[in-house]
């Protein structure tokens, strides 16, 4: 029974039904939280539930919902009544024992897992954060009888995490999934009204990621921005299967603790096919290889980056060069150390028009390139150096990939000559 004084916006009544997965997703000021405060606190009146309030990082309790909960209960008297005397630092209990607990899903263990499995319900705010890995250990960990998941979350990327399962594509069964605005919300402060026509005023592009809750295609400063944005609407972004009469080549970018990165890529003509994309950290060299020729593809040329000739740690003194030369029978080439870092990014530009990659099995190195961005330092507030984090390595792969993408040769392919002049047999070509 929702106390008389509980008030929710009516889109939102749903939040009471039996659903396995409730996804609250839209813009600004559509009063997504503190509805599903609201819901949670009124639901742990009516039950003694154990509800994990969570997000992808909570550093300290500042972090958490902790404070809205709270907030939530000073505003209700009924709520007050019930939950005032059990308001702890880290936690809060209701008089019937129902309590609520905050985790950062990126930090938890095996061991700190268990101590969760007896919720109830779990709520992850921010949830477009939600990585893949935090998502996967979320979702069999609320596995009492008749548990629910609630997410609520502002979309940054139509790649992200939450978006891409439970939105941009066919959600779970017993799944609500409900987009909710600025318009849903009967209490839409003036304050946040003045806000919205502001920024609709001042840029519209904006406007519809911040206020309407539509995500983008790619990050906020993405060097490939322009490029990846045409590789969607022109949908070379797509199915690409592999062409059996066509050599695939792997460009590689080496690393270690960090992310070895390798694209399978095929060429036909001008048209570059990236079909595949392989990524993963600590493995050795044997089991690149091993990955790489489980794949049923008929292989080209191997493509490593400038340091691949260079001795590694860990290699006996070899190179990774010479250490891959007899696992995948051939030695691999090795792409020349560029002049500078932005060479292989105007390179890549260039490129880009050319290239039609696989929506699938190349998922992630459009991650990557969605997301690679340059470093803006706040004394300067300039545009810098490309930022070293976990795309870099996909986006640099790419990169080596236009570097020598004009090299790439199929069995039957001849040398193609140069001239200085392209000339038209036919004098109404080229106008």
């Amino acid at each position: 029974m929702v106390p008389d004084s509980v008030k929710f916006p009516g889109i939102l009544a749903p939040l009471f039904d039996p659903y396995r997965y409730k996804i609250l997703y839209g813009g600004r000021g559509g009063a997504k939280s503190w509805s599903v405060a609201r819901a949670l606190l009124v639901q742990g009146m009516q039950d003694p539930l154990r509800i994990l309030c969570c997000r992808e990082v909570m550093r300290t309790i500042a972090d958490s919902v902790h404070r809205l909960l709270c907030d939530q209960i000073a505003a209700v008297p009924e709520f007050q009544a019930w939950y005032g005397g059990g308001i702890q630092e880290n936690s809060i209990t209701g008089k019937n024992g129902a309590e609520f607990l905050y985790a950062g899903l990126r930090s938890i263990d095996a061991d700190k897992i268990k101590s969760y499995e007896g919720c109830d319900l779990a709520w992850v705010e921010e949830a477009q954060g939600l990585s893949d890995r935090s998502l996967n250990i979320l979702t069999p960990t609320i596995r009492v009888e008749d548990s629910e998941i609630w997410m609520t979350l502002n979309p940054d990327m139509d790649t992200d995490a939450v978006y891409a399962r439970f939105v941009g594509s066919t959600p779970p069964p017993r799944s609500w999934v409900q987009k909710v605005t600025w318009r849903d919300n009967p209490w839409f402060p003036q304050v946040l009204e003045e806000e919205r026509r502001t920024m609709l005023a001042r840029d519209p592009l904006e406007y519809e990621h911040v206020w309407e809750g539509k995500p983008r295609t790619v990050v906020e400063g993405a060097i490939y921005a322009r490029e990846v944005t045409a590789m969607v609407e022109e949908r070379r972004f797509r199915p690409v299967p592999y062409d059996p009469k066509l050599l695939v080549h792997t460009i590689w970018d080496l690393g270690w603790n960090d992310q070895t990165s390798v694209i399978f890529a095929q060429r036909l003509h001008s048209e570059v096919r990236v079909i595949d994309y392989a990524e993963d950290s600590f493995l050795r060299y044997d089991e690149w290889a091993k990955r790489i020729q489980t794949k049923p593809y008929l292989y080209g040329e191997h493509w490593l980056p400038h340091d691949g000739a260079s001795e590694t740690q860990g290699g006996g003194g070899l190179s990774a060069q010479a250490q891959l030369t007899p696992l995948l029978g051939r030695k691999p080439k090795i792409i020349t150390r560029p002049a500078s870092v932005e060479i292989p990014i105007r390179s890549a530009r260039m490129m880009f028009p050319r290239v039609y990659m696989d929506e699938t099995k190349a998922v992630r190195l459009m991650d990557c390139l969605k997301r690679f961005r340059r470093g803006v330092p706040e004394s300067t507030g300039e545009p810098g150096a490309p930022v070293k984090d976990e795309y870099r390595h996909g986006a640099d792969a790419f990169g080596g990939l236009s570097m020598i993408v004009d090299k790439l040769r199929n069995e039957r392919d001849r040398p193609v000559p140069t001239v200085e002049k392209w000339i038209p047999a036919d004098a109404g070509m080229g106008r």
